[in-house]
């Protein structure tokens, strides 16, 4: 099989142990997988991973308006039709803050001398490293107030499956954002499986299937890991009572333990820490892989 199969890994809210998962299946996976953290507005997988950059750039996304002082009159235009209150006036100069400016380009229209050009907004940076178990990680960063977070999340996995084709790798593992938003929309995109993680409790029964509705939308097949299992095992059972309802494979249960923390406070992957959870991981990788070749031989 030459395709490469991405598994993302997603949940419908944050907390439910979505990073842990991802990687603990890259750590599993070793020179296998290139892993993929697309959750870049709250990037933390690379503080586990232990990345070593090997490549950097910037990453420019969306607009923000410059005024060029020589050739402003001071007329004031730009200000009357600013609707963010970007634009502010003080000791007899017109000036424009970068974080309030939302790039809509009115101000540039309106300028009687052409003071106003729109000029690309830097938003952020991406990285291509290799991680400590061998393999390879496509990461970014979004600066504080940058846009465009899903064309950033579409560059990640550009590069990333770039990277899998150029090292032979069969599989990306991808780490998602948490929610239905936008750089989860572009997450999804060309993924075979999502493996959703949830936590037993209503409100993330709830998000479970408002971010099943969207992966169905991509015509990624859905499997299902409940963390910290037991911590209310009635609502457990009524998320694999609903898995069951919507022919979603379930994976396996994680039952809570307190390996999950003391490695992130160590900057460790759970399952180098844990074996008990190692094991759990190792089923969770295996039965991800044959979903994902499956789909591609059908």
């Amino acid at each position: 099989m030459d395709s490469i199969r991405e598994i993302v890994v997603l949940s419908g809210k944050g907390g439910t142990g979505k990073t842990s998962v991802a990687s603990s299946l890259a750590y599993l996976a070793g020179k296998e997988a290139i892993l993929a953290d697309c959750d870049v507005d709250a990037s933390n997988l690379h503080l586990i991973m232990g990345p070593d950059i090997i490549k950097k750039e910037l990453f420019y996304g969306g607009e923000v308006a410059q005024i060029d002082i020589e050739t402003c009159i001071q007329c004031g235009k730009c200000k009357e039709v600013c609707r963010f209150d970007a634009i502010s006036f003080s000791a007899g100069v017109h000036t424009i803050d970068n974080l309030s400016c939302e790039g809509c380009g009115y101000c540039s229209r309106v300028c009687p001398t052409g003071a106003i050009t729109m000029m690309p907004r830097l938003s952020g940076e991406f990285y291509i490293s290799g991680i400590r178990n061998g393999s390879q990680m496509s990461h970014a960063k979004l600066f504080a107030g940058g846009e465009n977070s899903g064309k950033l999340v579409a560059t990640v996995k550009k590069n990333a499956y770039r990277m899998a084709k150029e090292r032979g790798c069969d599989y990306l593992i991808t780490d998602g954002a948490p929610g239905i938003g936008c750089p989860v929309v572009s997450s999804l995109s060309g993924a075979k499986v999502a493996l959703l993680v949830t936590e037993p409790t209503m409100s993330a029964l709830h998000d479970l299937k408002r971010v099943l509705f969207v992966v169905r939308r991509f015509n990624a097949i859905p499997l299902l890991v409940i963390n910290k299992s037991d911590i209310n095992e009635a609502v457990s059972e009524e998320i694999k009572k609903f898995a069951k309802s919507e022919k979603i494979e379930h994976l396996a249960n994680i039952p809570f333990n307190t390996s999950f923390v003391e490695s992130m406070g160590k900057a460790r992957i759970v399952a180098e820490e844990n074996q008990f959870l190692k094991g759990i991981f190792e089923s969770i990788w295996e039965k991800a892989k044959e979903v994902a070749d499956s789909s591609v031989q059908n």
